[in-house]
């Protein structure tokens, strides 16, 4: 990373005798990440060029300045986007579609920030997944942003919130407490939708090898427009609960996670309730990461994810291992194997299912670069 260190126009000035002056910086950092990939989607194969398989393409701006008694004034902007043709990642009219944020922070009190966020809830479940939760490879990403024909009212969560006010406290002999609340937010892709206010509220500890974490996150009603259907769909209230523990020892860190979503009941009468588009969904994994030396990693992970009141279920496995040339380059693969039963249509994010109860193989080899 390139750091920029300045006060007004570059410099700093001292102003006068008895007057603090604020020291600020600013970074600019970023990841560039392609990758070739072979799919067997339901019979269909096909290789192609993609980018972000182990993190996300981007480039951002953080930045700090100290304003004195310990208080800390901070922001990041952050873009994602696809390296192999140029285009943002995920939505096109986003800038920083990744993190817009703003606010003050103290060692003693915690933080304050607003604006675009990672949610609490996904910081409690990110150190439990052996493929971080990668937008475009990780199968708990896949199994978390599913959209089948039986939970299109059920809302998922996104990761990111915009519109956004987050509380961090510091930590506290290992524990770290999050609380966020955000207002409503209208986007245009990958589908036209309007999400209700949010809510979410976190707690993890860390510490002996041991991370333990559990979330709770609500979001209000909201509506979606979905092609083929006669109207806008309701996105009914969506409670998750997430709950993450690992433990590491030696070169192995043991990984679980665990989410369940249960919306409410959708309205009589209402689209959602004549279409049936409203189930619960649980999803867990199991994993291990394995560092088997100081360059190379070993990551594997089991899923099951199940649609409640259906026989739509997607059990997968995944397998991946990275090398790292230099502190910033490194080398990886991954090979992936899913199986949507009843009407499930889980993938890969950025993958469509051919057909219902169809399998998808999925190998691919990479390279990031850090700056």
């Amino acid at each position: 990373m390139r750091a920029i260190s300045r006060g007004i126009c570059g410099v700093t000035l001292a102003l006068a005798a008895g007057h603090a002056v604020a020291q600020s910086s600013v970074t600019l950092y970023g990841v560039v990440d392609v990758f070739g990939q072979y799919l067997n989607n339901g019979g269909t194969h096909s290789f192609s060029e993609r980018s972000g398989g182990n993190s996300g393409s981007l480039f951002g701006f953080m930045g700090s300045e100290d304003l004195g008694g310990g208080l800390t004034a901070a922001f990041d902007l952050e873009s994602g986007f696809n390296v192999n043709n140029g285009t943002f990642f995920a939505d096109s009219n986003t800038l920083f579609y990744r993190q817009a944020w703003i606010g003050l922070s103290h060692a003693d009190f915690g933080s304050l920030t607003f604006g675009r966020q990672y949610q609490p809830s996904f910081k409690v479940v990110y150190p439990v997944d052996p493929f971080r939760i990668n937008e475009a490879i990780s199968p708990l990403a896949a199994a978390v942003l599913a959209i089948d024909r039986n939970t299109l009212s059920t809302q998922y969560a996104t990761g990111r919130t915009s519109n956004s006010i987050n509380y961090q406290s510091p930590n506290l002999s290992g524990f770290t407490f999050n609380a966020m609340y955000a207002f409503s937010a209208t986007v245009t892709q990958p589908l036209p939708s309007t999400s209700g206010n949010f809510l979410d509220v976190s707690a993890t500890y860390s510490g002996y090898g041991l991370f333990a974490g559990f979330g709770y996150q609500y979001q209000h009603a909201g509506q979606l427009s979905f092609p083929g259907l006669p109207g806008r769909l309701d996105l009914v209230g969506t409670a998750h609960y997430t709950g993450a523990l690992a433990y590491r020892f030696g070169i192995v860190n043991l990984q679980l996670a665990y989410l369940y979503v249960q919306p409410k009941d959708a309205a009589a009468g209402s689209l959602a309730a004549r279409l049936g588009t409203a189930h619960s969904v649980s999803i867990v994994e199991v994993g291990a990461t394995i560092q088997a030396t100081a360059q190379d990693a070993i990551q594997i992970a089991v899923i099951q994810r199940n649609v409640r009141g259906s026989h739509d279920n997607t059990p997968g496995i995944q397998v991946g291992a990275e090398h790292n040339l230099t502190k910033r380059t490194s080398v990886y693969m991954r090979a992936g194997y899913m199986k949507n039963n009843g009407s499930a249509t889980t993938s890969w994010p950025g993958i469509t299912v051919t057909e219902p109860n169809a399998s998808q193989t999925l190998v691919l080899m990479g390279m990031t670069h850090r700056f």
